[in-house]
């Protein structure tokens, strides 16, 4: 058993393919099927499911795709101590951002970033909470961006803000009259929120305190976009519940109710697996964030947290 072997099998367990898993690894193919045959046959098991397409691995191909992965972070982890990696501003690093925070933080500070460090480059993919968790846990990705807290015993919060939960609202809705709104104040009726799996679905129910189907004078829309709930509002009637970063001031002013102290907030953090080492990448990082979101956004007593989990 070789380490080349175990990088092969989890890229393999990664694109599910031998020729897409071989570019990756930069072989060809043949010479990665070999070596993975190998591999099986030393262990006396099928790693993977031929038949399948797209491969997937057995269960006892699970379980050693597992252990390989922690074996791997373990051995970077050393390369890292050795080289003083983890000191050095360098590296591609794969990072999950949630669809509510995405577009409206990731503009904000990504090229001024890259900008000052250069020889760094990020892969930047949205993808939902659950997604997020598995893939860090999974070391599919270096550092999560999303919601918090997770309470997961593999993974390393650190907190940056806590955005306010504001109101969106038609001027054809009874709350667009109230300067500032009552948590008592958001009903059911009217009420448009995003599709199951957001984060910021399950916390905008929780401020609520009741589930809902969305449904509007018989429109059922399935929505994961904060900019799609907002236009449906624009040109229908109702209200939503937004992230205040992605308000417009221009457009969007008119249309937003505070709530009440203490105002909602969300707390969003960067996350990573315990093992992820490069510190000075994280508080550059965080830095970096704090400089472009409002001062306001710190945690205070006119605060108070929702949870999503």
């Amino acid at each position: 058993m070789t380490l080349q072997q175990l990088e092969y099998i989890l890229a393999l367990e990664t694109y599910r393919h031998f020729v897409t898993a071989a570019e990756h690894c930069h072989v060809t193919q043949p010479t990665l099927t070999m070596q993975v045959q190998k591999l099986e046959e030393e262990m006396g098991t099928v790693l993977f499911n031929r038949k399948k397409q797209p491969l997937e691995p057995t269960k006892a191909g699970e379980q050693i795709l597992l252990k390989a992965r922690q074996i791997m972070r373990e051995v970077n982890q050393l390369k890292e101590m050795v080289s003083n990696e983890k000191e050095d501003l360098a590296g591609t690093f794969r990072i999950g951002v949630i669809p509510t925070v995405a577009p409206y933080l990731i503009p904000l500070f990504a090229g001024e970033f890259i900008k000052h460090h250069p020889r760094i480059q990020f892969q930047v993919e949205e993808m939902k909470s659950s997604d997020i968790i598995l893939g860090l846990k999974n070391d599919k990705l270096d550092i999560g961006l999303l919601a918090t807290p997770l309470s997961e015993n593999q993974l390393r919060e650190v907190p940056l803000y806590y955005e306010p939960f504001l109101l969106y609202v038609s001027p054809t809705h009874p709350l667009y009259k109230k300067k500032t709104i009552q948590t008592k104040d958001v009903r059911q009726e009217g009420l448009w929120i995003l599709n199951q799996g957001h984060c910021f679905r399950s916390q905008v129910l929780n401020i609520c305190n009741h589930k809902t189907e969305d449904t509007h004078n018989g429109l059922q829309y399935e929505s994961g976009s904060i900019e799609t709930l907002k236009r449906l509002i624009d040109y229908n009637s109702g209200y939503t519940l937004v992230p205040e970063l992605s308000i417009n001031q221009d457009r969007d002013k008119k249309m937003v109710r505070r709530f009440e102290e203490p105002q909602p907030v969300r707390e969003i953090s960067l996350v990573t697996h315990n093992s992820f080492t490069k510190e000075l990448l994280l508080d550059e990082l965080r830095k970096s964030i704090l400089s472009k979101v409002p001062l306001t956004f710190k945690k205070n007593k006119r605060f108070y947290t929702v949870k999503w989990r």
